[in-house]
């Protein structure tokens, strides 16, 4: 039966009613979501951060260590350079950054609405944060005003800051903002600073592949810097190259030139392998000169070509052993007066920041003797004067010679040149061991040494760098030393913060005991356990092994310079067949020979 026509008529009406009723509370909704989402602006408007304030926020002032010879080591802390004016740049320099961080720089207004569709379509499909669609104005508002945290206040202001720089700047204007602020890596700010640390050459003097580098950086700095990895940095190059092509900035026949284009000068200025060094002068910097708001150049006692040297030598000797589980090493050279020529305190810096030169704790094995026969020229001994080198056992410890034989009565020269452990121990129970222990200190030990029977085999633990300063008191006449590494510090501005001005030499130990032990040494390399380390000239020096060839040392010196050898294992694992008699004599050698 059909409905009535005054039925439908009233059905029709509650049912327009409904639609209006809810056509209100959506225009309700959206009127307080349009109001919140106002307010919410509003509020990030006002708490927007002080705009001169974070233009003149402060940054941590550089380091930089220079090597006696002026060329950088390293440089510590947020390094800037000189203003660089997008303008005075090579227009491909802009063009790779441009191709690659915001191919529609020049026609937005601040924000890229295709791009920013694009970033959030990729990360939605890939279920995390994989693109990003923040223009280069955006990237000025965030590197000027605000901080990298992630949240949606932070790119709200980022957004309302990007629309304030295009309206008070030209696009010429936020781009060289952006070159003199943008961050490429190892403590490094702008284009210009950058391009000095990784090619020795101003930004205006890049060509299209060094450029590359620097735009394809900007993703990741940490990551595709050259220093962090040059094959990295080149492989992220060649996909800035593409961008410039597709972006109509470069033809592929330009692109197939630029990837043969050499990255950097022939020869490099930077000093290779003294990063041990820097680290090692870089933590003693604030003690001389205190806590300071400038940056400044600290002008160090290293010679470039011995560290390359000692670095390189170091590497190869243990890349070539590694059948011999010998896995880390560390070498110091000293000059007479106590200045650091080189040190390395590792095989790969990267891989271990730990400098086993000043911080790792080592048995000196027989290194150590020579501060017995020391202590026995001191209270009247001679040269060659006898000992006896039989068994001996002192409670529960009986000690051996390294090859199981006995030698019976002996010289002093000869049981320090063959390293005769027996003999050794004899001699140190006939003196006083505090002694002994004194030398020991005054001559440069700092670590604590015990007071027991088997101190003259050095059963304690020293570090490297104490070893090399002792040996310098003896190659020096017996003068007293302090290992140092800084000679000059200047301020930015070039004025002189800090001068190191030379010392009236202290002698400690007297000139006859001082001959008497050298004559001793020298017959440890011409007829003793140091033949390997045997140098045109005059050298004089002490093998070391700790037990199990934990520890394996060579450590001495000739006219000009002290050095001290160390291989092991971090986790003190035995080493297979490697003693202070070969591989540190061999390295010792190398080293001595390459030092001018």
């Amino acid at each position: 039966m059909a409905k009535p026509k005054k039925s439908r008529k009233k059905t029709k009406k509650r049912e327009s009613k409904q639609r209006l009723k809810n056509r209100k509370r959506i225009l309700k909704f959206l009127f307080f979501l349009g109001i919140t989402l106002l307010t919410y602006v509003l509020y990030c408007f006002l708490t927007l951060p002080d705009i001169n304030e974070a233009v003149s926020r402060t940054r941590q002032p550089s380091t930089t260590i220079i090597a006696e010879n002026g060329n950088e080591i390293r440089s510590f802390g947020t390094v800037y350079s000189e203003v660089v004016h997008a303008d005075e740049l090579p227009k491909y320099v802009v063009d790779a950054i441009i191709s690659t961080e915001d191919r529609r720089f020049f026609s937005h207004f601040g924000f890229d609405i295709i791009s920013f569709t694009r970033a959030m379509i990729a990360n939605a499909f890939a279920g995390r944060y994989v693109q990003g669609g923040s223009t280069i104005t955006q990237q000025v508002a965030k590197n000027l005003f605000l901080t990298s945290k992630k949240n949606i206040k932070r790119k709200t202001q980022e957004l309302l800051l990007a629309f304030w720089l295009e309206s008070k700047f030209s696009k010429e204007q936020i781009l060289t903002l952006y070159l003199n602020r943008v961050y490429l890596g190892t403590g490094v700010y702008g284009i210009e600073a950058a391009s000095q640390k990784y090619f020795q050459k101003s930004s205006r003097d890049l060509n299209v592949m060094e450029a590359a580098i620097l735009a394809g950086m900007l993703k990741a700095p940490s990551r595709y810097n050259p220093v962090a990895s040059l094959s990295r940095a080149k492989d992220r190059a060649k996909v800035v190259l593409r961008n410039m092509v597709d972006n109509h900035t470069l033809t592929p026949e330009e692109m197939e030139k630029a990837l043969t284009l050499p990255i950097g000068p022939e020869k490099s200025y930077k000093v290779s392998g003294g990063n041990y060094f820097a680290d090692w002068v870089y933590h003693d910097v604030n003690d001389y000169i205190g806590e300071r708001d400038k940056d400044i150049y600290v002008l160090t006692t290293l010679d470039q070509d011995l560290q390359e040297r000692v670095a390189s030598i170091l590497q190869d000797t243990i890349k070539a052993n590694k059948h011999k589980n010998v896995t880390q090493g560390a070498i110091v050279v000293l000059d007479l007066a106590g200045a650091v020529k080189a040190m390395t305190g590792g095989v790969d810096y990267n891989k271990s920041q730990f400098n086993r030169a000043t911080q790792a704790l080592r048995q000196p094995g027989s290194a150590f003797k020579p501060f017995v026969y020391l202590t026995a020229l001191q209270d009247g001994w001679s040269p060659e004067e006898k000992i006896f080198d039989t068994p001996m056992s002192v409670g529960n410890w009986a000690p051996e010679n390294a090859d199981k034989k006995y030698y019976g009565e002996v010289s002093l020269t000869f049981a320090l040149a063959k390293s005769l452990n027996l003999a050794t121990i004899n001699l140190a129970e006939s003196l006083k061991k505090n002694k002994i222990i004194k030398n020991a200190r005054q001559m440069g030990i700092t670590t604590p040494i015990q007071n027991t029977p088997s101190l003259a085999l050095g059963t304690f633990e020293v570090k490297v760098l104490d070893m090399a300063a002792a040996y310098t008191t003896i190659a020096n006449g017996g003068f007293a030393v302090w290992p140092y590494g800084i000679k000059e510090i200047y301020s930015n501005d070039g004025y002189q913060l800090y001068q190191r001005n030379a010392e009236d030499p202290r002698r400690i130990l007297e000139r006859k005991n001082v001959e008497d032990l050298t004559f001793m040494l020298e017959n440890v390399i011409r007829s003793g356990t140091g033949k390997r380390a045997q140098i045109s000239g005059f050298a004089a020096g002490k093998t070391g092994t700790s037990q199990d060839n934990r520890d394996a040392w060579f450590v001495g010196f000739n006219d000009k310079y002290v050095t001290a050898v160390w291989l092991g294992n971090d986790d003190n694992s035995p080493m297979k067949g490697v003693s202070g008699s070969n591989l540190p004599a061999e390295i010792w050698k190398k080293v001595m020979s390459a030092a001018k």
